[in-house]
C-alpha cells in the first residue's frame, strides 16, 4: 500500500479548518440572536462574560441601534 501523499493530508487539514471557521461563524450568529432577543440572557452574559456583552452593545451601536445598553441597565436596576 502506498503512503498517503502530503497533498491528501493538507487537504484534510484545510477542510477541517474551514469547517471550524464556518461552525464558529454560526455559533457567533446564534449567540448574537439569543442576546438580541432576550434581556434575561443578556443579564446572564453580564454576570459571567461582560466582555462579550460589551461587544454586543458596541456592534449594535456601530450599526446605528442605540439605547439597548441603557434600557438593560435601567431594567436591571429596577429588579434589585
Amino acid at each position: 500500500m502506498a503512503p498517503k501523499s502530503m497533498e491528501s493530508t493538507a487537504r484534510k487539514i484545510f477542510k477541517g479548518v474551514i469547517f471550524l471557521e464556518v461552525a464558529g461563524v454560526f455559533a457567533a450568529y446564534g449567540l448574537f440572536l439569543k442576546m438580541n432577543s432576550s434581556r434575561d440572557f443578556r443579564g446572564t452574559m453580564n454576570k459571567y462574560l461582560p466582555s462579550v456583552l460589551e461587544v454586543f452593545y458596541k456592534a449594535n451601536e456601530w450599526s446605528g441601534v442605540y439605547g439597548i445598553r441603557e434600557a438593560d441597565q435601567d431594567a436591571w436596576s429596577k429588579q434589585d
